[in-house]
């Protein structure tokens, strides 16, 4: 169940450095990305968060999910302002992959133990 959730969050962080270098070049972002993205790594979560309710409370993994969560929030928050043709923070854009990633080593630790 957590390989699952890690090989959707690995497909969701393709999608998201697809998005990531369009709005690093100062390019509109690619829609068809954009719309994969978060469904995926949304997916992923939920079936991370569902593993976790099935009695695994692990700290590694609750962290995980935290800071996945916190991603989530962010990557909704950067969708919307994309929808509203603003321009989007660099720098938002740069931390919300940051703490996925660091979401997803922390799950990888998890399941290597």
């Amino acid at each position: 169940m957590v390989i699952t959730a890690i090989v959707l969050f690995i497909i969701a962080a393709i999608f998201g450095l697809i998005i990531l270098t369009a709005i690093l070049k100062n390019q509109s972002t690619p829609k068809l990305a954009v719309f994969l993205h978060g469904p995926i790594a949304a997916i992923a979560l939920i079936i991370a968060i569902i593993y976790s309710v099935m009695g695994h409370t692990e700290t590694l993994l609750i962290t995980s999910i935290i800071l996945f969560i916190l991603a989530a929030l962010g990557g909704l928050t950067l969708f919307t302002i994309d929808m509203r043709k603003k321009p989007i923070p660099k720098l938002l854009a740069v931390i919300h992959p940051i703490v996925a990633v660091i979401a997803l080593i922390i799950l990888i630790i998890y399941i290597l133990q």
